[in-house]
């Protein structure tokens, strides 16, 4: 009899549903199946509902059928990642703590995601002197969004105006810098990738 705490640490790995689908993938029948692996139909198939667990040399059998490793068996399923942040839960954050020259606050859009490919923050932009403006750089590229508002925007040598609606993409290892350019408030959406 396989223990609870063996049940609960194999059911993420979903072993029967991977040989199910290598199965049929190969439109194999159980009785096939069990003619390459030396495994009965009836076995093979509680294995496959989840009702039993193989042992290794079990699965080792039918591994080799299907010409993968053990390790697929024992890789987990990436499940749907759906993380949700609420407006509630962000928090407000300065561009440059403990300062009065701040160029924009952000909020981060998905910090409770894990294994993330992106960054993506809500930025709203303070008036602050072009030459205040905090200028940064990173690696990857960047996607900014005006939402609302005059947005200015150094990359490099080149100066841009982008108003609301406006959008750019550029490469955040150039150094740049934001700051409200009209007197309405200018607030958008920051992507970085890298």
């Amino acid at each position: 009899m396989v223990s609870q705490t063996v049940i609960d640490g194999l059911r993420p790995y979903s072993i029967g549903e991977k040989i199910r689908a290598l199965r049929l993938r190969k439109k194999m029948g159980l009785v096939e199946l069990g003619q390459h692996t030396g495994l009965s139909a009836a076995l093979l198939s509680k294995l496959e509902r989840g009702k039993l667990f193989p042992t290794l040399p079990t699965l080792l059998r039918v591994a080799m059928v299907f010409s993968v490793g053990l390790e697929y068996f024992f890789r987990e399923e990436r499940k749907n990642m759906v993380t949700i942040v609420r407006k509630n839960e962000r928090q407000r954050f300065p561009d440059k703590p403990a300062t009065n020259d701040i160029s924009y606050f952000f909020e981060s859009l998905d910090f409770s995601a894990t294994e993330k490919k992106i960054n993506a923050y809500y930025a709203d932009f303070q008036p602050i002197a072009p030459e205040k403006a905090r200028i940064h750089f990173h690696s990857g590229v960047e996607f900014l969004y005006v939402m609302n508002g005059e947005l200015g925007l150094k990359i490099g040598n080149e100066e841009h105006q982008l108003e609301s609606g406006d959008s750019i993409y550029f490469d955040s290892s150039v150094p740049h810098s934001y700051r409200r350019a009209g007197k309405k408030p200018c607030d958008g959406i920051v992507v970085t990738l890298g």
